[in-house]
């Protein structure tokens, strides 16, 4: 089973970033930070922006933290 609980798709054309954790399809996010409170939300408490970032247990779609718009 994969350590991988965060989806992150590619930017929409009117920016911001669809997410998945968990299996669940919160909505979508404009920011790394946003995307934390996601997570925590999620279930994933104790998670701060570089867990979020760095943690290897983010899939990142067509561009990676810094890529929020076309």
């Amino acid at each position: 089973m994969s350590r991988r609980r965060v989806m992150v798709w590619p930017p929409s054309g009117a920016g911001g970033r669809r997410v998945g954790i968990a299996g669940q399809m919160p909505g979508a996010v404009f920011s790394a930070h946003v995307l934390t409170v996601f997570a925590q939300n999620a279930s994933l408490t104790g998670w701060d922006v570089l867990d979020v970032v760095e943690s290897g247990r983010t899939e990142w779609a067509a561009g990676g933290p810094e890529v929020w718009r076309l």
